[in-house]
């Protein structure tokens, strides 16, 4: 277990004129009535506390009367083109509850509870700034990881839905001590496929509060799956550890689970099964990954140090030279993909050969 130390703070970097008509194409790129700038113009604010009265590290912010209004408005228009075909008709039964703003880490976002007054269910969704990186590591999930993600930017505005679960951290401490044997065996079985996948799509900084653990009830137990909830660290950090959740020792809990639960050859075997599932991923939207892919490439999402020290540490790991050729983070996600799916292809012919037998030729 490794103390790793995240850069202190990860610059913005702006969207260029490659991701944006990628946004356009796969209608991310979508008008909005609000900016971020227009929400950092709040008068006051109280801290938010959790049950416990622990400071949670938000704070609820309040704008003037007539500002308030106009926000409101706006927001209430954001969550119908978001979560409907913009439809302004539905607005009259919403109701912002409340706008918080996070003073914690990179993306400072502000957090917003929409209620339904029909039957006071409610829902969140976040208003950051568009960095490209985190656009990136928003898409990449989307297209690469089990889940899909609903988020949308408009000039240097991201809007990002909420993704329900409960935090890593919170998880570890009070929820993983009461689980039973079978339960910790599954939740290790996830934790390495999580990790697994983390490292391959160059994911980084998933600590235990960067990620939640989802609950489903499935018959007679319950399920758990683990999910990405920050993405301001893609393809940014030179440390190829920063990209593995099982050196942070905010997650020891979680590897001594694993080391507890599995042998080696269960750990392998998980392994295998997400690169497969991560192929497959690929294979099938291969032009949209492609195109992404092909922005990054194009664009600059970290510095020549981070760049050097990522690359010659992966060429060690993988012993693929293509590697050592890179000139940007895109290009090193680029191999990184080549090389899981040559692996995969290579595995699966040597497959097929042991099947038809020592003597068979391909055909």
């Amino acid at each position: 277990m490794q103390d790793l130390k995240i850069s202190k703070r990860k610059p913005t970097y702006p969207i260029n004129k490659k991701l944006n008509e990628y946004l356009i194409r796969y209608n991310r790129n979508i008008e909005i009535p609000i900016f971020y700038e227009d929400l950092l113009r709040f008068q006051g604010s109280i801290v938010v506390y959790d049950k416990d009265d622990n400071d949670t590290l938000w704070i609820r912010v309040y704008y003037n009367e007539f500002e308030r209004e106009e926000i409101d408005a706006a927001l209430k228009k954001v969550y119908t083109i978001f979560h409907s075909d913009g439809n302004e008709n539905i607005a009259q039964y919403l109701n912002i509850d409340a706008i918080d703003f996070c003073t914690f880490g990179n993306s400072k976002p502000f957090r917003i509870k929409v209620r339904n007054i029909l039957n006071d269910n409610f829902t969140y969704f976040y208003v950051k700034t568009a960095d490209a990186s985190r656009i990136y590591g928003l898409e990449l999930e989307h297209l690469l990881s089990p889940y899909h993600l609903n988020f949308m930017v408009y000039g240097e505005t991201l809007i990002e839905e909420h993704i329900s679960g409960i935090p890593g951290d919170e998880f570890i401490k009070n929820i993983l001590p009461k689980c039973d044997k079978a339960e910790k065996a599954q939740i290790a079985k996830e934790f390495v496929k999580f990790n697994e996948r983390c490292m391959i799509r160059l994911l980084g900084d998933m600590r235990s509060y960067n990620y939640v653990i989802v609950p489903t009830h499935d018959f007679d137990h319950v399920v758990y799956k683990i999910r990405a909830i920050d993405f301001d660290q893609q393809s940014y950090e030179g440390k190829f550890n920063i990209y593995r959740p099982q050196f942070f020792k905010e997650n020891f809990e979680m590897v001594k689970l694993v080391s507890s639960s599995m042998q080696k050859m269960s750990i392998d075997q998980y392994k295998t099964e997400e690169r497969s599932i991560l192929v497959k991923r690929l294979k099938s939207s291969h032009t949209r990954v492609g195109k992404l892919i092909a922005s990054m490439q194009k664009d600059v999402m970290s510095n020549k140090e981070y760049i050097s020290q990522l690359k010659f540490t992966i060429f060690n790991y993988t012993n693929d030279v293509s590697f050592k050729r890179c000139k940007n983070m895109g290009q090193i996600l680029k191999c990184s993909f080549a090389f899981l799916t040559r692996n995969y292809e290579n595995v699966n012919l040597e497959n097929l050969r042991k099947k038809r037998g020592p003597n068979s030729s391909s055909r």
